[in-house]
Parts: structure tokens; sequence; C-alpha cells
């Protein structure tokens, strides 16, 4: 990871800092009902019961941010697949003044035909940067998810009828609408390459 900082993102950070792209890390994460809920305490002879919405329910996340506070994200069902990830690069793509590039790890759809495709398509304004191998905790988008569980869906549980995905969606938005937030994510040690 440290020879992938010192030359290879240097170069993107370079290239970025000459009125090129933005650089934008990535990543992807599914959501359950019945994560663990947060701790709570009972007396030592009554069984904790935390009341939820008995149906359970997923829904899966893209989401990207920048170092600047910028966040953009796309909720939606089923598996993460080509044609789920270039309809979210189409969406994102669409609200990019400038060429971008996005850092994220090697998922096998990341380095699919048709996303190499897709990306071919845009005539250069999208670059595909992937991550070394096994590291996960040099992506700030990480922290993202972190934060989620910390703070999100799973602090508190779903009422009866309550929607999974409107939920993550809320979060998301008030994660998008928090620029220090935003910004804090590359503050983590791991991460502070990317900071600046």
């Amino acid at each position: 990871m440290k020879e992938w900082v010192n030359k290879r993102y240097q170069k993107i950070k370079n290239a970025g800092k000459r009125s090129g792209p933005d650089i934008f890390w990535l990543d992807e994460a599914g959501v359950r009902s019945d994560y663990n809920l947060q701790k709570t305490w009972v007396l030592i002879v009554k069984t904790p019961v935390a009341k939820t919405s008995s149906k359970r329910q997923s829904t899966n996340i893209i989401t990207a941010v920048v170092n600047n506070g910028c966040f953009w994200h796309m909720a939606y069902s089923g598996r993460f697949n080509a044609d789920k990830f270039i309809e979210f690069l189409r969406y994102f793509m669409k609200y990019q003044r400038r060429s971008v590039v996005l850092i994220m790890d090697g998922h096998p759809v990341h380095k699919s035909k048709k996303v190499k495709r897709c990306v071919d398509s845009l005539g250069g304004r999208l670059t595909i940067e992937l991550l070394p191998p096994y590291t996960p905790e040099h992506n700030p988008d990480e922290y993202v998810f972190h934060y989620m569980k910390q703070q999100g869906v799973t602090k508190k549980p779903l009422k009866k009828d309550e929607s999974l995905k409107e939920r993550v969606l809320t979060d998301l938005r008030s994660i998008k609408e928090n620029k220090t937030l935003v910004r804090s994510f590359f503050n983590a040690q791991p991460v502070t390459f990317a900071a600046a």
C-alpha cells in the first residue's frame, strides 16, 4: 500500500492539482434490518427485548466521497453486478462538470468488460483506479459505512411497516448535507494521505 500511495496516488493527486480530474473514493455495501442492534440494558433477571419490525429487509448502497466534502450515493435492490454499477456511473457522471478519477477496490464488477466499455464510452471523462488488494481501510468511503453502523440505521430498530430503504436514504441525505462530516472521513489515520 505504501508504494501505491507514494507512486500511483501521488501521480493521480498531482494531475488533479493542475485543473485535472476530481478524485472520488467509491465503495458499495449491503444494509440489513436485522443487523445487530445497539447495546441495551435490562435487569439481570430479565431477558432484553428490542421491538422491531418483524419483516426482514435489505438494501444495497453505492457511495462516493471527495476530500472537499462532496458526497454521492445510490440505493438499489438486488445483487451488485455490472448493470447496477453502470447505472450508478451514468447517474454519477451526469452531474460532473470535470473529468473524474474514481478510486475503489478490485471487485470483479469494477474490472468487468461491460464496465470498461461504459468507461470508454465516456470519452476520457472517467478513469477507474483500483486500490491494492486487501486494503479496505485505505478507502475513505469505508468510513461512511462505519459511521452509518454507529449513528444510522442500526442505532434504533425499524418501526412496524417502516421501510429500510427510506431510512437508509434519509441517513445518506443527512451525510450529504454535512460537508464537515464527509471531510472527517478523511481524518482516519489510514486515509490521511488522501485528505489534502
